[in-house]
């Protein structure tokens, strides 16, 4: 029997389990999701994404770069980057939550155990360990580069992967691997060695998690020793200059999130994870501080961070370009990975509400509806003659693309997507929190209950406890901020709690076949932008519950830059039940009657004459808006999420 065979643990640990903080997430093992969208997209990940995943890794020769350093006679590395191994870290991370399932993604024991092997076999008598800087014939030597080597970053993904399969297979092989590599880096960079940070962050919440598993506390000390000396002269900045790597500041000094838009929500939930373990609360206090200003100036309405491809960066405050927007598909999972941190620390529903709005859109729309095609970037409009582009590749494809060369972003969806069950629920002394709303099944050692929702398609939501604690306890349920009213109901009666900082907790003796109802309001909205948000100003936006909407030209009668929406429309919009997208049911579009501008002048910069420039509606037309994370799934035309003001 192979490693990875091995009987499940009797207790499979979560992704995040801390020490300290407000609450405790639930384990993997606590939250099954049973049906609606989430489960179907953990089903996609299994049945499509995965298998194509291990084919493209093969093909792009992620394995054969491991492999040459045991037969050199297998010619050059392939690829461009000295990160590469990330990707199969990434990949492993998830593989060991989906080889816990009872359906398994086909190939997925076979390559988890070869790549395990393989790592075991190339790893440095001294625990280092990167296939790109082991080669013999490389121009650079380990260590040398750490503003763009990415050593450190490859430990922070080998370990996340190594926690998730010990916690999830109960295989220790990679965890193995894993410390050797960390206690070099240990002896190398601790209290007492060289004052050095990654170039890019990612290795700071690796390692608190490394210290959650093993409880060697050199592991926690090293995180917070890279946290400490970001922003201190440490790193050597090549390229872009120190703002790009958090680096231009201390942490609690920064004034706003800033730079690469990965790089910073990774650091940004490293110290979170620091906070956790260590109580320090200036550190979460300008964690608060940043997300707060980043939520307010930075943030497109979709959740997606960073707006400039130049540098991958976040911007200036209210700098968001809708058709620019970069918006990384792996800075939306880095910013979902900070929430939830904070979440934990705090337990303030404001950053679930924008974990809710990421998870829904800015990360949803990453992946095909059919799962083997990828967006890098995440635009908020495609304009007809609009290729899409990633990194540093030439040309490029009308939409998504099957895999890239620089594939940070599909590895990344494989994982988050493999472990949503564990942002769903949370406890603290005896309340059991519902953070995320899904068809579920929740069981810890004292409360069990049932959840069942169309949600985010409908607002209905019914909670059946299964068993119930012997005394009084507590079922906290998530306002979201969009919601403008919420229905609470046991067993059918009405239950008068005003919400606490989004929270609505019902306080009782619970018992089996007790009935819990929320209702949430699921009206079309109409948004608009901040007045110094130049490039949307005046604009509309649609959403309905946790959901932005978007228009693609197909499902326009009239040229989607031609159409006038404004609150009226969006108020009288019809919402249908349609399949967007062939064999994918229960989707819900906005039909509305939108109307139609003059034709414009021919000039790009018209005199003016004191006349408005839209002059109202020459007509009307009818236009249908789907969800955002579905756009893109048919053929290539123009889209918007923002639309001019009837």
């Amino acid at each position: 029997m192979s490693p990875s065979r091995l009987s499940r643990p009797a207790e499979r640990g979560s992704a995040v389990r801390p020490g300290g903080g407000a609450l405790r997430p639930l384990r993997t093992d606590e939250v099954e999701l049973t049906g609606g969208l989430l489960h179907d997209w953990q089903r996609r990940n299994r049945q499509a994404t995965v298998p194509h995943a291990l084919a493209e890794l093969r093909a792009a020769g992620n394995l054969d770069n491991l492999r040459r350093l045991l037969d050199p006679e297998l010619g050059a590395y392939r690829g461009r980057y000295p990160f590469l191994d990330t990707d199969l870290y990434k990949t492993l991370e998830g593989l060991a939550y989906e080889l816990g399932h009872d359906e398994t993604p086909t190939g997925a024991r076979e390559f988890f155990d070869e790549v395990v092997g393989l790592l075991e076999q190339v790893q440095a008598a001294d625990g280092y360990l990167n296939s790109f800087f082991q080669d013999p014939q490389s121009t650079k030597k380990p260590w040398q580069d750490l503003a763009w080597g990415h050593e450190l970053y490859n430990l922070g993904h080998l370990i996340q992967a190594a926690v998730a399969a010990n916690r999830q297979l109960g295989d220790a092989r990679l965890l193995g691997v894993a410390r050797r590599f960390a206690d070099l880096v240990v002896r190398k960079f601790g209290a007492t060695g060289e004052q050095v940070v990654c170039g890019h962050p990612e290795v700071e919440m690796a390692l608190v998690e490394l210290y959650r598993e093993t409880g060697v506390e050199d592991y926690l000390v090293q995180a917070q020793l890279f946290v400490e000396r970001r922003g201190r002269g440490h790193l050597v900045h090549s390229t872009f200059p120190a703002d790009y790597f958090q680096d231009n500041a201390p942490i609690r000094e920064l004034p706003s999130v800033t730079g690469h838009a990965v790089r910073m929500a990774y650091l940004a939930a490293g110290a979170a994870d620091v906070h956790l373990e260590t109580g320090d609360a200036s550190l979460f206090s300008a964690l608060e501080r940043l997300w707060d200003d980043m939520v307010a100036t930075k943030l497109y309405i979709t959740g997606g961070l960073g707006s400039r491809h130049s540098d991958e960066a976040i911007g200036d405050r209210y700098e968001l370009p809708s058709e620019r927007a970069y918006s990384e598909t792996c800075a939306a999972i880095a910013t979902m990975q900070w929430a939830w941190r904070m979440f934990l620390a705090g337990g303030d529903s404001k950053y679930l509400d924008v974990f809710e709005t990421v998870l829904y859109n800015a990360y949803g729309v990453g992946l095909s509806a059919a799962g083997a095609a990828f967006f890098y970037d995440n635009p908020l409009q495609r304009r007809p003659d609009h290729e899409q582009r990633s990194g540093a590749e030439s040309g490029g494809e009308p939409l998504r693309r099957s895999w890239f060369g620089c594939p940070c972003c599909p590895p990344n969806i494989i994982r988050w997507m493999a472990q949503l069950q564990d942002y769903l629920a949370a406890e603290r002394d005896g309340t059991l929190y519902l953070c995320q709303y899904a068809d579920a099944r929740v069981t810890t050692e004292t409360f069990a209950v049932t959840v069942r929702t169309a949600y985010p398609w409908n607002g209905d939501i019914t909670i059946t406890v299964d068993r119930a604690p012997d005394d009084e306890a507590g079922l906290a349920l998530r306002i979201p901020a969009w919601a403008a009213a919420a229905d609470v109901s046991v067993n059918g009666v009405a239950v008068g709690n005003e919400p606490d900082r989004g929270w609505l907790t019902v306080n009782r003796r619970f018992a089996a076949g007790d009935e819990v109802r929320l209702v949430l309001p699921m009206t079309p909205r109409a948004h608009g932008s901040h007045p110094y948000l130049d490039a949307t100003r005046g604009a509309v936006a649609v959403a309905r519950g946790p959901l932005v909407y978007c228009l693609e030209q197909q499902d326009a009668a009239a040229p989607v830059d031609d159409l006038l929406i404004g609150p009226t429309q969006v108020a009288e919009a019809r919402v249908v039940p349609v399949e967007v997208v062939a064999g994918t049911p229960g989707q819900v579009v906005l039909d509305v009657t939108a109307g139609v501008a003059p034709t414009p002048a021919d000039e790009l910069y018209p005199v003016l004459t004191g006349r408005s420039a839209d002059e109202g509606p020459a007509g009307s037309a009818q236009a249908r808006l789907v969800p955002y994370f579905l756009w893109g799934n048919r053929e290539a035309a123009a889209m918007r999420v923002w639309f001019r003001q009837s």
